[in-house]
């Protein structure tokens, strides 16, 4: 009988099979935060889109630590969130196999871009959606209908929840359907909740009314696709002696004679990347205001400037919405939906409690090397130039 001639721990997680593409291009919410009723009725997630990174300098409050009150540099992920458009509201009961749909109940006014979503060929269809059910509140009996619906909610549901699409042609991502998510109303009991959710329909929601500075929250995305990839990238095996017959970097023993398949658990070949992931815990840095010409001027950097660096972030452009500064990277390349959820596990280590005050915000260009601030600094080094001195 074989045996191997030194020990080793295997290589790669089997928490994340089957490692394929996912279904899901937008980050799918299974699980939302414990309710807390003795808070107010608030929303527990938002929709956004990654606009990229850039670094920020800060100095943290950790006394004992060695960079406790020294300026450090970190890497943020800009991620633009537009206000969202609530257009629903769903009911759930609790049944012994899970939840159930009680009932929903739509807005009478629901954008072109939510109407997108529902047809595969927009042009060719005769975009016939909800249009009996707007029509229906003309002469009073959708307006009945509608209250019969949110008092059957208010009576029997267990949880409450609204649904709400993302505004992407406030964005220039060339993106005429909306995203659309379910997001669940934490806070206050079942009648506090559908009068939250019914006050909201057709109404925008920003993310500040969501999340706060400081706070710390989850990411959900489909990470970057890496197509077909061989073992030693996909898995992290060990590669083999250099004089090995048919190439190195492979699994040199799939598995024992018999039994005669290979295992579930033995690394190959194939998809890396494009999986469905979330990312515990990060912490928010900023939320800034789009129609602010200052969101990227701190306290000791008082230039006036926008989140946006010079050139525009690589392969996105030109934020011009709100967006939400996070602490380090996240799943997913620039342009994807990411979904941001409050925190499962509420953390109480000392850096999730800690409460940020940045110093500088980097906009130098992210393409090459980045020297100058804002056109006016770069203006003034560079003095007048041919471009300019019509």
């Amino acid at each position: 009988m074989s045996h191997r001639k030194f020990e080793a721990p295997r290589r790669g997680s089997l928490a994340y099979l089957p490692r394929k593409r996912t279904k899901k291009h937008r980050g799918k919410i299974r699980k939302f935060p414990r309710d807390d009723q003795s808070k107010e009725p608030h929303l527990t997630a938002f929709l956004g889109y990654k606009a990229g990174m850039t670094h920020i300098v800060r100095e943290p409050e950790r006394p004992g630590s060695k960079v406790h009150k020294k300026e450090i540099v970190e890497a943020v992920t800009i991620i633009e969130t537009p206000p969202m458009v609530v257009v629903g509201v769903v009911g759930y009961v609790d049944t012994p196999t899970g939840m159930r749909t009680l009932t929903t109940v739509w807005a009478q006014n629901i954008s072109q871009e939510f109407m997108r979503r529902l047809y595969k060929n927009w042009y060719r269809a005769k975009k016939k959606a909800f249009t009996k059910y707007a029509k229906s509140f003309t002469d009073g009996k959708g307006k009945e209908d509608l209250k019969r619906q949110i008092d059957k909610i208010t009576k029997y549901a267990s949880v409450v929840r609204v649904i709400a699409h993302t505004q992407v042609s406030k964005l220039n991502l060339r993106l005429k359907k909306a995203h659309i998510m379910e997001i669940q109303i934490n806070g206050g009991d079942i009648a506090a909740k559908v009068a939250f959710a019914t006050d909201l329909l057709e109404k925008p929601i920003s993310v500040d009314k969501v999340f706060e500075q400081s706070e710390m929250i989850d990411c959900i995305a489909a990470t970057k696709g890496k197509g077909f990839e061989g073992v030693t990238t996909r898995w992290g095996t060990r590669r083999l002696p250099r004089k090995t017959h048919k190439g190195l970097r492979k699994v040199a023993c799939i598995g024992a004679w018999h039994p005669a398949n290979v295992r579930f658990s033995v690394p190959r070949a194939g998809q890396n990347g494009y999986h469905h992931r979330t990312e515990l815990n990060k912490k928010v840095y900023r939320i800034g205001k789009g129609a602010d010409p200052k969101n990227a001027t701190t306290e000791f950097d008082l230039t006036q400037k926008t989140i946006t660096p010079m050139g525009g972030f690589p392969h996105y452009g030109v934020v011009t919405q709100d967006f939400v500064m996070i602490k380090g990277c996240c799943p997913g390349v620039r342009k994807r939906p990411i979904t941001l959820r409050k925190a499962l596990f509420s953390s109480t280590k000392r850096a999730a409690l800690e409460k940020i005050s940045l110093k500088f915000i980097d906009t130098s260009s992210k393409f090459g090397h980045g020297r100058f601030q804002t056109e006016e600094e770069k203006a003034k080094h560079m003095g007048t130039v041919k471009k300019t001195a019509k």
